[in-house]
Protein backbone atom coordinates (compact mmCIF):
# COMPACT_ATOMS: atom_id res chain seq x y z
CA UNK A 1 0.00 0.00 0.00
CA UNK A 2 1.33 3.60 -0.62
CA UNK A 3 1.42 5.86 2.09
CA UNK A 4 0.73 9.56 1.01
CA UNK A 5 2.14 12.56 3.23
CA UNK A 6 2.98 9.90 6.03
CA UNK A 7 -0.57 9.19 6.54
CA UNK A 8 -1.60 5.53 8.15
CA UNK A 9 -2.70 2.99 5.23
CA UNK A 10 -6.14 1.80 5.88
CA UNK A 11 -5.91 -1.71 6.05
CA UNK A 12 -6.28 -3.90 2.85
CA UNK A 13 -4.60 -6.25 0.74
CA UNK A 14 -3.88 -7.26 -3.26
CA UNK A 15 -3.14 -9.61 -5.79
CA UNK A 16 -1.06 -10.41 -8.81
CA UNK A 17 -1.70 -12.44 -11.61
CA UNK A 18 1.95 -12.54 -13.98
CA UNK A 19 2.38 -13.91 -17.19
CA UNK A 20 -1.31 -13.82 -18.15
CA UNK A 21 -2.20 -14.18 -21.98
CA UNK A 22 -3.41 -10.93 -23.01
CA UNK A 23 -2.28 -7.65 -24.42
CA UNK A 24 -1.72 -5.39 -21.58
CA UNK A 25 -3.53 -2.36 -23.74
CA UNK A 26 -6.36 -4.87 -24.17
CA UNK A 27 -6.34 -5.60 -20.16
CA UNK A 28 -5.76 -1.33 -19.29
CA UNK A 29 -9.25 -0.87 -20.98
CA UNK A 30 -11.26 -3.46 -18.92
CA UNK A 31 -8.93 -2.42 -15.54
CA UNK A 32 -9.46 1.07 -16.07
CA UNK A 33 -12.96 0.30 -16.00
CA UNK A 34 -13.10 -0.70 -11.94
CA UNK A 35 -10.50 1.25 -10.68
CA UNK A 36 -11.88 2.99 -7.37
CA UNK A 37 -15.19 1.77 -7.51
CA UNK A 38 -16.60 -0.73 -4.47
CA UNK A 39 -15.14 -4.07 -4.91
CA UNK A 40 -18.99 -5.96 -5.17
CA UNK A 41 -19.97 -3.11 -7.95
CA UNK A 42 -16.72 -3.83 -9.53
CA UNK A 43 -17.08 -7.47 -9.78
CA UNK A 44 -20.61 -6.92 -11.43
CA UNK A 45 -19.25 -4.45 -13.92
CA UNK A 46 -16.60 -7.29 -15.00
CA UNK A 47 -19.15 -9.96 -15.01
CA UNK A 48 -21.25 -8.01 -17.39
CA UNK A 49 -17.87 -6.44 -19.91
CA UNK A 50 -17.52 -8.04 -23.41
CA UNK A 51 -13.74 -7.39 -23.04
CA UNK A 52 -12.05 -10.81 -23.08
CA UNK A 53 -9.44 -9.44 -20.53
CA UNK A 54 -12.69 -9.14 -17.96
CA UNK A 55 -12.33 -13.37 -17.11
CA UNK A 56 -9.00 -12.40 -15.87
CA UNK A 57 -9.48 -9.28 -14.21
CA UNK A 58 -12.50 -10.60 -12.10
CA UNK A 59 -10.49 -13.67 -10.71
CA UNK A 60 -7.66 -11.06 -10.20
CA UNK A 61 -10.17 -8.76 -8.21
CA UNK A 62 -12.02 -11.82 -6.53
CA UNK A 63 -8.75 -12.71 -5.46
CA UNK A 64 -7.74 -9.31 -3.48
CA UNK A 65 -11.43 -9.39 -2.06
CA UNK A 66 -11.18 -12.93 -0.66
CA UNK A 67 -7.30 -12.18 0.52
CA UNK A 68 -8.66 -9.15 2.57
CA UNK A 69 -11.49 -11.52 3.97
CA UNK A 70 -9.33 -13.76 5.14
CA UNK A 71 -5.38 -12.38 5.75
CA UNK A 72 -6.73 -9.28 7.21
CA UNK A 73 -10.14 -9.90 8.62
CA UNK A 74 -11.54 -7.32 6.82
CA UNK A 75 -15.47 -7.01 5.51
CA UNK A 76 -16.10 -7.79 2.16
CA UNK A 77 -18.68 -5.06 1.45
CA UNK A 78 -16.64 -2.29 2.70
CA UNK A 79 -13.70 -2.80 0.34
CA UNK A 80 -12.84 0.07 -2.57
CA UNK A 81 -10.34 -1.06 -5.31
CA UNK A 82 -7.65 1.50 -4.41
CA UNK A 83 -5.29 0.42 -7.18
CA UNK A 84 -5.54 -1.10 -10.28
CA UNK A 85 -2.84 -1.55 -12.80
CA UNK A 86 -1.69 -3.36 -15.49
CA UNK A 87 2.81 -3.92 -16.55
CA UNK A 88 3.89 -5.43 -19.44
CA UNK A 89 5.62 -9.14 -18.94
CA UNK A 90 7.86 -11.00 -21.30
CA UNK A 91 6.73 -11.23 -25.33
CA UNK A 92 6.84 -14.48 -26.53
CA UNK A 93 8.27 -14.22 -29.80
CA UNK A 94 7.24 -16.35 -32.86
CA UNK A 95 7.91 -16.04 -36.87
CA UNK A 96 5.37 -16.63 -39.50
CA UNK A 97 6.66 -17.78 -43.14
CA UNK A 98 5.62 -15.12 -45.74
CA UNK A 99 5.80 -14.86 -49.70
CA UNK A 100 9.28 -15.67 -50.98
CA UNK A 101 10.99 -17.22 -47.99
CA UNK A 102 10.66 -14.27 -45.79
CA UNK A 103 9.37 -14.58 -41.99
CA UNK A 104 7.58 -12.42 -40.05
CA UNK A 105 7.67 -11.82 -36.07
CA UNK A 106 4.50 -12.45 -34.43
CA UNK A 107 4.74 -10.99 -31.07
CA UNK A 108 2.36 -12.43 -28.55
CA UNK A 109 2.16 -10.30 -25.50
CA UNK A 110 2.11 -11.14 -21.76
CA UNK A 111 0.34 -9.14 -18.43
CA UNK A 112 1.38 -8.52 -15.15
CA UNK A 113 -2.09 -7.79 -13.64
CA UNK A 114 -2.49 -5.85 -9.96
CA UNK A 115 -5.18 -5.24 -8.31
CA UNK A 116 -5.28 -4.24 -4.44
CA UNK A 117 -8.14 -3.07 -1.91
CA UNK A 118 -8.47 -1.34 1.18
CA UNK A 119 -11.40 -0.95 3.43
CA UNK A 120 -13.19 2.42 3.56
CA UNK A 121 -14.31 3.91 6.70
CA UNK A 122 -18.18 4.28 6.41
CA UNK A 123 -19.42 7.50 7.94
CA UNK A 124 -22.30 6.79 9.98
CA UNK A 125 -25.38 9.60 10.67
CA UNK A 126 -25.72 10.80 13.88
CA UNK A 127 -28.08 8.86 16.33
CA UNK A 128 -31.50 10.33 16.74
CA UNK A 129 -30.91 10.44 20.48
CA UNK A 130 -28.40 13.34 20.08
CA UNK A 131 -30.33 15.05 17.88
CA UNK A 132 -33.31 14.95 20.78
CA UNK A 133 -30.95 16.12 23.47
CA UNK A 134 -30.43 19.31 21.01
CA UNK A 135 -34.25 20.32 20.79
CA UNK A 136 -34.79 20.17 24.02
CA UNK A 137 -32.11 22.37 25.01
CA UNK A 138 -33.32 24.84 22.45
CA UNK A 139 -36.77 24.68 24.35
CA UNK A 140 -35.95 26.56 27.22
CA UNK A 141 -33.84 28.87 25.46
CA UNK A 142 -36.90 29.77 23.20
CA UNK A 143 -39.17 30.29 26.25
CA UNK A 144 -36.99 32.86 28.16
CA UNK A 145 -36.45 34.68 24.96
CA UNK A 146 -40.56 34.97 24.74
CA UNK A 147 -40.70 35.78 28.01
CA UNK A 148 -38.32 38.82 28.26
CA UNK A 149 -40.19 40.38 24.92
CA UNK A 150 -43.43 40.29 26.77
CA UNK A 151 -41.97 42.20 29.46
CA UNK A 152 -41.10 45.06 27.52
Amino acid sequence: MSVKNDAPALPGSRAVAKHVRISPSKARRVVNLVRGLPAKEALTVLQFAPQAASEQVYKVLASAIANAENNERLDPDALLVSEAFVDEGPTLKRFRPRAQGRAYRIRKRTSHITIAVEAVQVARPAKKATAKKATKAAEPAAAESQSTEGAE
